[in-house]
């Protein structure tokens, strides 16, 4: 721990071992880190802290104003540092015996859980004497205003005006060895699995990305060194390193990005943060390695990257516990929702360990994530390989006939099958009974809490009784197509097959479609209409609906559209999304967009009519190319295919009409809630749990829940990667068994992910310009390239390691990026497309058309 140093300590200056983690706004993030990491008993350098309130003194007699960054930072830079600051912080430099010290900026807004801000102030090393320590001081003031502090601010949606800025001065540590250590791998996101970088020398050689560090992996459970690539630690050394770290980990609760530095036998720690950039994991997720769980991310497989609110996840736990009801298990919590469904950086993944090892279900998992997310099913065959995922539990026809069994109680097959013998009969029964369920109506004059019952009962019980019959009728238009493919054998290709499924009648989605592209046409013959809707955002169109004040003929349309259609929305899945109902701004912005389509373009309803010909057309060439029984086979299973496979869309559709009858029992509790000033705002209802809900009915104030809650889902809003593959020890399965590009450049990973677009090579941010998208290929990258990366798709660098200043803020912003690959800048040229695995550490080029 830090040797015992007195300061006089005030408002000005503070010892770092006076300070702890709540003490951010005093000191900083990295201020208050450390003074937490000397509280806990780790090895420190002596150091003090010049405090946000010395920043105050010398912001505000340079008279700096944060809406003009530029002018900030010269004047906290030429400025002369107030002389009570300048005071203390001489006398704290001489109590710490003076020499060389690092400078280190630590803003109010770095080094938090959500954002790490790492490298965006600057620090200064090698610092002596009383003149270069305030001038060095000075630097860091003005470093909270340079561009790409400011951009990384704006990008994280901080305001300036709220940052400030305190100093840590801490005794130079001349180090034998320095580098980082990641307390879980920042590109597998694997826990326990300690990544380090070390250079021989100081760290900043590292971070500045100027050199290739060794990259070391050590196991933190064990102290087995996973692989090595350098020579500057021994084994004794990395074991130390990761048992630090480890024990740094489990005092704060979370992964950590831990600096450190190395003076003969001693190991200090200069520096530690959360790991921002790695996917949190489920609340549920077992801590020993041996129980290990897998989920399936049903964000992705759906298409929607974005949070849930959580009321949309509360939305989902009462179907799971429906659902899971009507198969027969109990559900010891309905309201916490069935075991098999968690939640993890509000997003809903699905526990499929139970699936993946029984022999069954592996290929049950292949075949139906092969037909819903191909990517996914590609990873099941990795997984089967790990020991701790080996088979267990019934054999194969065990388990086929429980499912069976199970299958059976829900009525699914009877389904299925009238649904094959009578297409039309079926799908019009079915419809109609779904219907019944949800318009059944509701009690009128609810109070707040029965409105909550009413949501409650609403998807515990309704649910379960619609689902299994819809997914009955899609499965009669999966199931002949399966038939169908296997009858035609190679008398059909895939394309044609495909073909078969073009223009299908009875789909929801389809339907509203060429419904909107009616309205839009019948807009068309309007030229005021026209006028309207291509001279006025639709924002303002919004408005002008909303008060009726629209072309009467056009109000009227949307109006009859809205009726039959608003229930939906983008990102419909979450309930907390506002319905087209309750705003149709995006609604109107697609028809305008639809009036922008030349006069002599095939319109929407006429590629429909084309597509559907197209499909009739092929059906009947498949048929001709066999006979006897395959034929007559052939054809009514490609019949049925085309009667049945348009209610596809029907499940999602009719889920999304009961959601908006949750919103509507909903939407008055927030207006009442809001009038109570228990809740700062009606919309803040769709940012609770239903248990938050009651406690807010009963009258306790949830405005700063719901501002937490919010402030979360901003930062998971910026995460551009979500695993598809979650294991429970954090690895992203995609990122850690994805196989290498075969003739790729080769380098090292460095944040993860996959980019496919246009390179620009670049070997200075000087007067640079990057169109939004294109891959970044440097040599290097220092905090000076920071505003490049914010239109950047990806990164390539010639040198550096997984803590170079380029890596970091990739991870930042999460985009993909490889380092460390040789000759980057000569052997990609500008305009080239090239593909960037971030998880792999390899870079293809795409070759030009023969």
């Amino acid at each position: 721990m830090s040797t015992s140093v007195e300061f006089r300590t005030g408002t000005l200056l503070r010892s770092v071992s006076s300070l702890s983690a709540s003490d951010v706004d005093i000191a900083g993030g990295k201020g208050a880190n450390l003074g937490e990491l000397v509280r806990a008993g780790f090895h420190v350098p002596d150091s003090f802290v010049l405090t946000t309130a010395a920043y105050d003194a010398a912001a505000n007699a340079a008279h700096v104003d944060p809406h003009d960054p530029a002018v900030a930072a010269e004047r906290l830079r030429t400025s002369p540092v107030p002389e009570a600051v300048a005071t203390a912080a001489r006398e704290a430099y001489r109590a710490l015996g003076g020499g060389r010290v690092a400078v280190r900026s630590s803003a109010t807004a770095e080094d938090l859980p959500g954002a790490s801000f790492a490298g965006q102030q600057d620090t200064y090393l090698g610092v002596e004497g009383d003149a270069e320590v305030l001038d060095a001081v000075r630097k860091c003031w003005a470093s909270l205003w340079n561009e790409r502090a400011v951009s990384y601010r704006s990008a994280n949606g901080i305001d300036d005006a709220h940052v400030s800025l305190a100093v840590v001065i801490q005794r130079m540590v001349e180090a034998d060895a320095a580098g980082v250590l990641f307390t879980a791998d920042p590109i597998t996101g694997r826990r326990g699995r300690g990544a380090i970088d070390a250079v021989r020398g100081l760290g900043d050689a590292l971070v500045s990305g100027k050199v290739d560090p060794d990259h070391y992996l050590v196991d933190a459970r064990t102290g087995e060194v996973v692989s090595a690539k350098g020579t500057t630690l021994d084994v004794a050394r990395l074991r130390q390193i990761a048992e630090v770290g480890a024990h740094i980990e489990a005092h704060y609760g979370t992964p950590q990005d831990i600096e450190w530095a190395i003076e003969g036998s001693h190991l200090w720690i200069v520096q530690s943060r959360a790991i921002t950039t790695i996917y949190p994991l489920p609340a549920s997720a077992p801590d020993s390695e041996r129980d290990l769980r897998v989920y399936f991310s049903a964000n992705v497989a759906q298409g929607v990257f974005e949070p849930f609110t959580a009321i949309g996840l509360q939305t989902f736990r009462l179907m799971s516990a429906s659902l899971a009801a009507r198969l027969g298990r109990s559900v010891p919590d309905p309201v916490a929702g069935a075991p098999a469904m968690v939640d993890a950086g509000m997003r809903i993944f699905i526990d499929l360990t139970d699936v993946v090892c029984n022999p069954f279900g592996r290929r049950v998992a292949r075949a139906a994530l092969g037909i819903m997310e191909a990517r996914s099913a590609r990873l099941i065959d990795p997984l089967t390989e790990d020991p701790r995922l080996a088979v267990r539990g019934s054999s194969s026809a065990l388990t086929l006939i429980r499912v069976v069994r199970t299958v059976a109680h829900t009525g699914l097959p009877s389904v299925l099958f009238r649904g094959l013998r009578a297409p039309d009969a079926t799908r019009e029964r079915i419809l109609a009974e779904v219907d019944a369920v949800i318009t059944a109506p509701l009690p009128d004059d609810l109070s707040a809490g029965d409105r909550l019952d009413a949501f409650q009962r609403l998807f515990l019980e309704r649910p379960g009784r619609i689902f299994p019959k819809l997914v009955g009728l899609v499965g009669s238009g999966v199931l002949p197509f399966a038939m169908a493919r296997r009858i035609l054998g190679t008398a059909a290709t895939p394309a044609e097959l495909q073909t078969v499924l073009r223009g299908l009648p009875h789909n929801p989605t389809t339907e509203m479609g060429l419904e909107l592209w009616r309205l839009a046409r019948d807009a068309r013959s309007d030229p005021q209409s026209v006028e309207a809707l291509t001279s006025s955002s639709p924002e303002v169109l919004a408005a002008r609906y909303r008060s009726g004040t629209l072309r009467p003929a056009f109000q009227k349309s949307l109006a009859a559209f809205l009726a039959r259609y608003g229930h939906r929305a983008v990102g419909e899945i979450d309930l907390g999304a506002p319905r087209w109902s309750d705003d149709p701004t995006h609604l109107i912005g697609a028809i305008a967009g639809y009036l922008k389509l030349p006069v002599d373009a095939e319109p929407p309803d006429a590629q429909f009519a084309r597509g559907a010909r197209e499909a009739e057309a092929m059906v009947e060439t498949l048929t001709a190319r066999v006979h006897g029984p395959r034929r007559v086979l052939a054809r009514a299973m490609l019949r049925r295919v085309r009667a049945n496979a348009g209610a596809r869309e029907q499940p999602k559709n009719q889920i999304i009409r009961l959601f908006a009858k949750g919103r509507a029992l909903l939407a008055p509790v927030g207006d009442e809630l809001a009038a109570r000033g228990v809740i700062a705002s009606p919309d803040d209802v769709w940012h609770l749990t239903l248990p938050e809900l009651r406690r807010a009915v009963s009258g306790e104030d949830m405005r700063s829940a719901v501002e937490a809650r919010r402030a979360e889902r901003r930062r998971e809003m910026a995460r551009r990667h979500i695993p598809r593959l979650l294991l429970s020890d954090g690895t992203d399965v995609e990122a850690a068994y994805t196989p290498p590009i075969e003739g790729a450049l080769r380098g090292s990973p460095a944040s993860p992910g996959t980019v496919t677009a246009v390179a620009r090579v670049m070997r200075s941010p000087q007067g640079a310009h990057l169109e939004p998208g294109e891959i970044l290929v440097a040599p290097s990258t220092d905090p000076g390239w920071t505003p490049l990366f914010l239109t950047a798709g990806g990164l390539v660098m010639e040198m550096g390691g997984m803590m170079s200043h380029g890596a970091v803020v990739a991870r930042e912003y999460g985009i993909p990026a490889v380092v460390g690959v040789a000759g980057a800048t000569n052997r990609i040229a500008t305009g080239q497309r090239i593909t960037v695995d971030g998880s792999g550490g390899v870079v293809a080029i795409d070759l030009p058309a023969a």
